[in-house]
């Protein structure tokens, strides 16, 4: 394998999603590909109703691929038995957890389950990784608080601490910063970005914050209509590729300052 190869986190190949009906295929989205280097932010964006979760859960082997395939660094996510999947890839999705009568350092102690006996004793070693969890998205002063006391901002980085002490180089999160206001969407986000640069994980989410999106990521999927398309943010508004995701009669992109602006 060459040093190329083991430098890539994830990867699509020919990919066409979708689900399946009757035995009937019904793609949403196809002919995606793209093979992203570790390390990086890498922000799928698109309308309500393009395809972004589905995009995401075949991608972390949720849902089957119609075709095509998904590699998770350099290995067919498909050959992965379900233990291996969980040492390689975290997933934070919208629904709030079902444990919320836990406190927070037992839910981000969850994140362990991959690794600990059947018992599910804690060594030495995994409480480490979680009090690492806990530093790095300030949850220490949660910790010993039910997590339905919780607010969604600080719900929300619980949830990515749990995705930390799982201790995967792959992190998908699907709308992390759904019903945060603007400063702690942007609290998120820029801890995302700290997870790439400091902690070296590869973190993939998807968001409607496009305009941050643009101004934080290394890497953005954007998912229109016709095709779906993978590149720097500044290749992509070089492209035009945000031009057309929202009809110009309502939304107008400006490539100048990389935001969204009303039409009166």
């Amino acid at each position: 394998m060459s040093s190329e190869r083991k430098n890539t986190a994830i990867a699509a190949a020919r990919l066409e999603i979708g689900y399946f009906s009757r035995k009937q295929k019904l793609p949403i989205a196809t002919d995606i590909n793209f093979d992203i280097a570790s390390g990086k932010l890498i922000a799928l964006v698109g309308a309500n109703g393009i395809g972004k979760s589905t995009l995401l859960r075949t991608l972390s082997g949720m849902q089957p691929a119609l075709e095509g395939e998904v590699m998770i660094e350099g290995k067919a996510l498909s050959s992965y038995s379900t233990l291996e999947r969980a040492s390689r890839l975290s997933v934070v999705l919208t629904e709030a957890p079902a444990s919320k009568n836990l406190n927070v350092r037992e839910l981000i102690s969850l994140g362990r389950q991959p690794y600990t006996n059947s018992f599910g004793v804690l060594t030495d070693r995994d409480k480490e990784v979680i009090q690492n969890a806990m530093d790095i998205t300030d949850t220490e002063v949660l910790a010993n608080r039910k997590c339905y006391e919780l607010s969604d901002g600080q719900m929300q980085r619980v949830v990515i601490a749990r995705a930390l002490a799982q201790d995967t180089p792959v992190i998908i999160l699907d709308e992390p910063t759904t019903h945060l206001d603007l400063y702690h969407r942007a609290y998120i986000l820029k801890l995302l970005k700290r997870l790439t640069s400091e902690e070296g994980k590869t973190v993939l989410f998807s968001t409607h914050e496009i305009d941050l999106g643009i101004q934080l990521a290394d890497v953005m999927i954007v998912m229109d209509k016709d095709a779906t398309y993978v590149d720097e943010p500044c290749n992509l508004i070089e492209a035009g590729r945000f031009d057309a995701l929202f009809p110009k009669d309502s939304i107008q992109f400006d490539g100048k300052s990389g935001r969204f602006t009303i039409r009166n």
